[in-house]
């Protein structure tokens, strides 16, 4: 999101045995990314929610990116990593990227199954998540308190 470089589509041309058409020194970043992992699981106790998806809408817009494999009728299954979906948003500034993430949780429907979506929402307007420089044991923290 932040070189504009579609990386799937380069690596499907260096499996065709295509040359990449830039170099190192042509990649310059650009803005700040955001990306949330959506599970399906209990956004409170992280247990799996299997079933089936009877409603989906993507989010869309400037900035976002959704990367899943959801559709209305989808059945997610109960044997496997229960992640969804990634949902990416990109801004000028990290401040924007948030605001742009958090408008696509609100555009984010996915009834029938459970998912991790509330908890993020929350967490885009938690205080110390805004400021940045949360550790890896803040989500463990959080959801203890």
């Amino acid at each position: 999101m932040i070189t504009g470089i579609d990386i799937v589509k380069a690596q499907l041309l260096i499996a065709a045995g295509e040359r990449l058409p830039w170099t190192q020194a042509d990649v310059q970043p650009r803005g700040h990314a955001v990306e949330c992992r959506i599970n399906a699981e209990d956004p409170d106790r992280m247990l799996p929610s299997p079933g089936t998806v009877t409603h989906f809408h993507a989010p869309g817009g400037p900035g976002i990116r959704l990367d899943t494999h959801l559709y209305s009728g989808y059945e997610v299954p109960p044997n496997y990593d229960s992640l969804i979906g990634k949902l990416i948003a990109w801004g000028e500034d990290r401040d924007a990227a948030l605001a742009r993430l958090r408008t696509a949780f609100e555009e984010l429907v996915i009834d029938g199954v459970v998912t991790n979506a509330p908890l993020h929402q929350r967490l885009l307007r938690d205080a110390a998540v805004l400021e940045g420089g949360v550790g890896i044991n803040f989500l463990e923290r959080k959801l203890s308190a």
